[in-house]
């Protein structure tokens, strides 16, 4: 009975997880569009959040009715003059109504400049939500100081004389100004359990020993990984791996690459106590260097220092360009990803659903606020990404409408844009159906 209550407690607080976040990002993307068309003089009837029936609504002083629908996966603003929610074509019995005033206000009646804006805003205001999250993100927790300066010290087998507050110069001999040059000597030490250090204590310059920089500590956990599977946690640290030593996060990486699917057995510390565990690696995309996409192994952990870095405050300027570019990095996994995947040099599996989706995204609200709020603005870049191909019923769709239209001077011909729409929708209600089974039956 408690095992069943605890799987309720899961489910329950994963589609909690999933809800807010997408409602966040639905209400967003749909926002854009209603305030880009306001802007341009389009009269917005309905502003939904969910579909299906109404649950809640009022009407504002502009004459949009505000709406809490039943079915929280999604949300729609209809303009004036829409058959639909989709805005795919014009209502032509209540167009026919409308004076020349008045058509101006519809969605089909507008100029084709404001109607391409109003449709653009939603995928812009996805992106500037997550430049606004990543932006305060690292107007929060800061960025790190430089040369690397230990705030905290994890916990770790074996030896280890440094201390918080101290500066690191060097490792085993190689200069650490900053650090990408701290994760080059991370890479050139040797691979045992403790290796020498040069760090700045105070006034003094001092020769202590320590743990590897980037020891095979577990930082994070993926979602729907092997290693979560396994009973894995952050914090533990992995001593070896099918009885080979790993006192480096890349010994581990290498046993796993090189064992493809093969179980691996991992000799786990945990806060001083020590156990063994078994787990099969999983086929997941990862980044070559040429900037293309492969197959790669992964039993899903991240790792990192074995110390928490001192921060600085960053203007916000800096901030800014940091969010900028952590939105479009997003932006550029997610087209190396698609076309890697059309390649055929990952597994389609890596496409995801609402299950996934809310396994990712509950797997972030359990690892605390700022976890969650990355992943929503991560989301958020995706989904923006999403809507700009040009798939009709998706936003890219009707811009290549708009284009059509730009380009020829008229809408492309009603029937044209009707088996356009059709064969958008049944690619789109394909695609979810391949995303849940990939949930159900990928591993």
């Amino acid at each position: 009975m408690t095992e069943l209550f605890a799987s309720i407690g899961g489910f329950a607080f994963s589609a909690a997880s999933f809800i807010i976040a997408l409602s966040i990002i639905v209400f967003v993307h749909e926002f854009g569009h209603y305030i880009v068309g306001r802007w341009c003089g389009i009269q917005a009837e309905v502003f939904s959040l969910g579909f299906g029936p109404r649950l809640a609504s009022r009407v504002d002083r502009h004459g949009t009715r505000w709406q809490v629908a039943a079915i929280p996966f999604g949300g729609y603003v209809k303009f004036l003059g829409d058959a639909n929610a989709a805005s795919a074509g014009a209502d032509e019995t209540a167009m026919a109504g409308l004076s020349d005033a008045e058509r101006r206000r519809t969605m089909h009646g507008a100029p084709l400049w404001a109607r391409a804006a109003t449709v653009f805003a939603g995928p812009l205001f996805n992106f500037i939500l997550s430049f606004v999250i990543f932006t305060a993100v690292v107007m929060v927790t800061g960025t790190r100081t430089e040369p690397p300066q230990i705030a905290a010290i994890d916990r770790l087998p074996g030896v280890n004389e440094l201390m918080v507050g101290d500066v690191i110069l060097a490792v085993n001999g190689v200069e650490t100004p900053d650090y990408k040059a701290l994760a080059d000597a991370a890479d050139r030490t040797p691979p045992e359990q403790s290796v020498g250090y040069r760090v700045r204590r105070g006034d003094e310059v001092l020769n202590v020993a320590g743990p590897q920089p980037l020891p095979a500590t577990v930082v994070a956990l993926q979602p729907r990984s092997a290693a979560g599977d396994a009973g894995i946690e952050v914090g533990d640290v992995i001593l070896t791996a099918n009885g080979q030593p790993t006192p480096r996060f890349s010994d581990l990486q290498a046993i796993v690459r090189a064992g493809k699917t093969d179980p691996v057995t991992l000799l786990i510390w945990r806060d001083g106590k020590v156990f063994d565990t078994m787990m099969t690696p999983r086929e997941r995309p990862v980044p070559t260097k040429d900037g293309g996409m492969e197959t790669g192994y992964l039993i899903g952990i991240s790792g990192g220092y074995w110390f928490t870095p001192e921060t600085e405050m960053p203007s916000l300027s800096d901030a800014a360009v940091i969010g900028a570019g952590s939105t479009w990095g997003i932006i550029e996994t997610t087209v190396r990803g698609v076309g890697s995947m059309f390649a055929g040099a990952i597994s389609t599996c890596n496409i995801n659903g609402p299950i996934g989706l809310a396994q990712a995204t509950s797997s972030a609200a359990s690892a605390g606020i700022g976890a969650f709020i990355w992943m929503v603005a991560a989301i958020s870049t995706a989904i923006g990404f999403i809507n700009l191909l040009p798939i009709p019923v998706l936003d890219g769709g009707h811009l290549v409408f708009h284009a059509w239209e730009w380009a020829f001077g008229r809408p492309p011909p009603e029937r044209v844009m009707n088996i356009a729409m059709a064969a958008g929708l049944s690619i789109v209600i394909a695609l979810m159906i391949f995303g849940v089974s990939n949930d159900l039956f990928c591993k």
